[in-house]
């Protein structure tokens, strides 16, 4: 069986994604500055909690595969969570491997 795939457009690097879907003019822009903003916050979460990691690899003296034992994951994750390759990981995989460092991960709402 054969599955094939035809994309009908593309939006451009730079482009408005919700503007070529049919949104009105303004409700585009309003949508794709709200993205950017939620895309934004998470990769702040991101990159705060890797340096957290980082800082406890750091200050606990660690080798990269001590810990990659320690974390439960392999040594070329720790290698990316060290030099913030945030694209790799979710939050909450993040937030696992803080717990696993005996840290408390507390989320605050305002």
């Amino acid at each position: 069986m054969s599955i094939e795939a035809k994309s009908m457009h593309i939006t451009p690097a730079g482009g408005n994604v919700f503007a070529d879907l049919g949104f009105e003019p303004a409700e585009a822009t309003a949508l794709q500055g709200r993205s950017q903003r939620i895309v934004s916050e998470k990769l702040a979460i991101k990159e705060s909690l890797m340096t957290e990691i980082s800082g406890w690899i750091a200050q606990k003296n660690l080798k990269q595969a001590e810990a990659a034992e320690i974390l439960g994951i392999s040594r070329p994750r720790v290698s990316d969570v060290i030099h913030k390759k945030s694209i790799k990981f979710t939050i909450d995989a993040l937030v696992d491997m803080l717990t696993r460092t005996g840290k408390q991960v507390v989320l605050t709402v305002r």
